[in-house]
């Protein structure tokens, strides 16, 4: 059955020049977005898929920054435009959404060890921390891209920017903000934690090269 889409602000109707409908000769530039973010939301759900299959643990790490910095710059691109407006209020109804819970958990079962991390809840609202997992955000990301996709997929073009749009506004843009920043941590720990004695051999080895 067809749900009423969610707005950003559910509460009131948006004021005149919130919100633009794209003007129809901005038609082919929204299939180009449209196009791109299809096959960015491929390449990440089949990086994680990859990672959480637990096949090549010791690339997880790199992968996860890789597919995580591309996804943010396409959304990016979401979030910088207007507001896309479907013409009807009712999103059309794709069956039941994707079931992530084995990609979570493949995710954190490789993961395990470095999956907990805690971060501000909102740094403009105060200093409140709270907990999360990567393997509980990479699979949010994915099934907010999966979403869209499924309306792509229908020739539902519009319908798929819009989903993109708001879930990047109000759920991944945010988590895969998060995500980027942990992995690069975990990779600066990696890369740069290490013993006296290890550091000051492959100096000297690097200037007796």
């Amino acid at each position: 059955m067809p749900e009423t889409r969610p707005t950003p602000e559910a509460s009131a109707p948006p004021a005149s020049g919130d919100v633009v409908t794209p003007p129809s000769e901005d038609a082919a530039n929204l299939v180009e977005i449209a196009q791109t973010m299809a096959t960015q939301s491929r390449s990440f759900l089949s990086t994680v898929t990859e990672v959480a299959s637990g096949t090549n643990p010791e690339a997880a790490v790199p992968l996860l920054l890789l597919a995580t910095s591309d996804i943010l710059s396409a959304g990016a691109r979401l979030g910088a435009m207007v507001d896309v407006v479907p013409a009807s209020r009712f999103e059309p109804d794709l069956g039941p959404d994707p079931d992530v819970d084995p990609l979570r958990i493949g995710l954190a079962n490789v993961l395990e060890g470095i999956d907990e991390y805690v971060e501000v809840e909102d740094p403009l609202l105060g200093a409140d921390v709270t907990g999360a997992t990567l393997s509980g955000d990479l699979s949010a990301i994915a099934s907010a891209l999966a979403q869209g996709l499924r309306h792509f997929e229908a020739d539902q073009v519009l319908e798929a920017l819009w989903w993109w749009q708001f879930s990047y506004l109000s759920v991944w843009g945010e988590r895969a903000s998060s995500v980027l920043r942990v992995v690069q941590v975990i990779l600066a720990h990696l890369r740069l934690d290490v013993e006296d004695d290890v550091a000051a051999e492959a100096e000297y080895d690097a200037l007796q090269a």
